[in-house]
């Protein structure tokens, strides 16, 4: 399996609480990053579970948990809870 396959399975799930607690963590933890989700994406709907994505990013431990979904597109905005704290969207 390549690597690009592999990384569009999910990792694991989360509860709905333990995503929201982690997402608000980060935010409140990076500087800008509250504005930057609220700028980039609309509120998630009503999800008892939710995917959680290993970070792609090459040395980075992290894994990727749902902030929202992309402003007019159709894809989950994630947050990188690694080194490297990037955003993607999945």
């Amino acid at each position: 399996m390549t690597s690009n396959v592999a990384q569009n399975y999910p990792y694991t799930s989360e509860t709905e609480a333990d995503r929201a607690a982690h997402v608000e963590a980060l935010m409140a933890s990076r500087e800008g990053l509250r504005e930057k989700i609220a700028a980039e994406t609309t509120p998630v709907d009503d999800n008892e579970r939710w995917w959680v994505w290993k970070c792609p990013t090459p040395a980075c431990d992290g894994l990727l948990h749902v902030a929202g979904y992309a402003h007019d597109l159709h894809a989950l905005y994630v947050v990188c809870d690694g080194t490297c704290g990037k955003t993607f969207l999945r």
